[in-house]
């Protein structure tokens, strides 16, 4: 602009330009001039401006942003189903479909939507085009698994959402050691026939095993089985079968992030103490990036240990940023790297980062009920409770949606709301209770019935000595009851047993009466949040 400016005002007769000292000015000389100096000056001044903001932008450090894939074709796998006579391969089966799904989100390409959303539709009665058009793919693989002794019978069907129409079907009759062969036999097969050309690496990834052994695919598949139901029991099963894997193959890089994962969530769904299981996860973790430093997975559990254990945001976001590097359509990479930025009150980025894992994975209740938490600590209530409806109407009995509605419910004011939501979830609780109770007391506070919510403080109290309360919520009761002392005590107790709630205290609605403490500053700066 600058330039074009300059070679305008060149182009102008000089006697037009420059204003003799000793001739008379003309009506028309006043008029060039004039507007010539109207439009010019102004003009550098816009141009300066420009080059500032420019100069300035480039000098500032740049958020580093995770791209977002664009998706040429889609497919979703369905569970596979078990025709087995004892009917007792629905790991198997499960194990299989999710094996295909991780191939194939290898490819750039390729929209591939994750385990969760896909199996949401499992024993489920619902026509073939309803399911791919509620998951938004245009093509759907389903099939079924016949096994009998060392035999394996496997149907799978490629199927065209649009009208129904199969695109490609084939039944294989292997023996049990050639499950990895077929595998890699299958993937090609479906990438074969959606005409998608692979590129650089993405046939490699696509074939690539983490075993060899059978028998540790069998147990690490059975872990995954188990690991994928949540709740202590499972998880405890799920440590078991990854170990019994582990001994199998030592190199199995996937048994060690599944275990390092078990290991990591155990806390969030029983009373264990956090301090007694994360350093063996980071262990794990670490291992299993030993072996194999290109497993997004493993890169996700580290991530995770980096966050809970180490209070390292930096570290961790840098982990899930490598994950979906390594996998752009791996939805649990997205959902803990929104997770991380939502502790660290990046609400905006936090939101968009939810919102890319809910595209990959868009049934998946998790990512749907913290798409909703993350609104609740964004102070965005009504859209929280938008959400958490939403999760809840998609299973009314999912853990811990009822408790982050009645969450939202407490800081709108609506007490009886806030505590039906809260009595619902303690029913279906799964090792939150300490948390719920805490919020009850809340609100028994609220209503001024102190008497209740000291009555509950005493309860507390007294299982702390036989079992492992959340310091978080013991210091929740006591900053209720205007006991700021004994609520900060509780809170350092809590930082020195890697308490799960202390992650949130950047965000937290309930804290905002003592963060204007210089403790509670103090304690964000201990956790690396300030």
């Amino acid at each position: 602009m600058r330039s074009e400016l300059i070679r305008i005002e060149e182009g102008i007769p000089s006697t037009e330009r420059i204003i003799p000292k000793r001739k008379p000015i003309t009506s028309k000389e006043i008029t060039v001039t004039f507007g010539l100096k109207k439009l010019f000056i102004p003009a550098l001044v816009i141009i300066g401006l420009i080059i500032a903001v420019v100069i300035i932008l480039q000098l500032l450090p740049q958020k580093e942003t995770v791209p977002v894939p664009s998706y040429k074709h889609s497919i979703a796998v369905l569970p596979f189903d078990d025709l087995s006579p004892q009917k007792d391969q629905e790991y198997f089966c499960d194990g299989l479909a999710e094996e295909l799904i991780n191939r194939l989100n290898n490819i750039e390409s390729l929209r591939v939507p994750a385990r969760t959303s896909a199996f949401s539709f499992k024993g489920k009665e619902l026509d073939l085009q309803e399911i791919g058009n509620k998951l938004n793919v245009e093509m759907l693989l389903e099939g079924s698994v016949q096994k009998a002794g060392n035999k394996l019978r496997i149907t799978v069907r490629l199927v065209k959402v649009a009208d129904g129409y199969p695109l490609w079907s084939e039944k294989y009759e292997r023996d049990e050691k050639d499950i990895f062969a077929l595998q890699d036999e299958i993937s090609l097969a479906i990438v074969d026939n959606m005409r998608i050309k692979l590129l650089g690496k993405e046939k490699a990834n696509l074939v690539k095993r983490y075993t060899e052994d059978i028998e540790a695919y069998n147990l690490y598949l059975q872990g995954l089985f188990f690991w994928n139901r949540r709740t202590e029991e499972d998880l405890k099963k799920a440590i078991n079968y990854f170990e019994q894997a582990i001994e199998v193959d030592h190199n199995y890089a996937l048994a060690y992030a599944g275990l390092a994962d078990s290991y990591s969530i155990l806390p969030e769904y029983s009373n264990i103490p956090p301090k007694e299981v994360y350093p063996k996860a980071k262990e794990l973790a670490l291992k299993a990036l030993e072996i194999d430093n290109t497993l997004a997975e493993a890169h996700v559990s580290l991530g995770l240990i980096k966050r809970c254990y180490d209070y390292d945001w930096v570290a961790a976001e840098r982990e899930y940023k490598r994950a979906i590097e390594l996998n752009p359509g791996y939805a649990i990479a997205h959902y803990n790297y929104a997770y991380n930025l939502m502790c660290r009150a990046l609400f905006d980025e936090a939101i968009k980062e939810m919102k890319q894992a809910h595209d990959l994975d868009p049934l998946s209740l998790i990512i749907n009920r913290n798409l909703g938490q993350v609104y609740y600590r964004a102070r965005q209530y009504d859209q929280a409770i938008k959400t958490l409806k939403r999760t809840l109407e998609m299973d009314p009995n999912f853990s811990m949606a009822h408790f982050y509605l009645g969450s939202v419910y407490l800081q709108k004011g609506m007490y009886e709301k806030a505590l039906a939501e809260f009595q619902k979830e303690k029913e279906l609780s799964r090792g939150w209770g300490s948390r719920i109770e805490a919020r009850i007391g809340i609100i028994y506070m609220k209503m001024g019935r102190r008497e209740k919510t000291l009555e509950m403080l005493d309860d507390f109290l007294e299982k702390s000595k036989q079992m492992h309360v959340p310091q978080t919520s013991m210091a929740i009761l006591y900053f209720v009851l205007g006991e700021n002392d004994q609520g900060f005590q509780w809170l350092d107790k809590g930082y020195e047993e890697y308490d799960n709630g202390l992650r949130l205290l950047k965000t937290e609605p309930i804290f905002d009466s003592v963060r204007s403490d210089p403790r509670f500053k103090t304690l964000l700066k201990k956790v690396g949040l300030e």
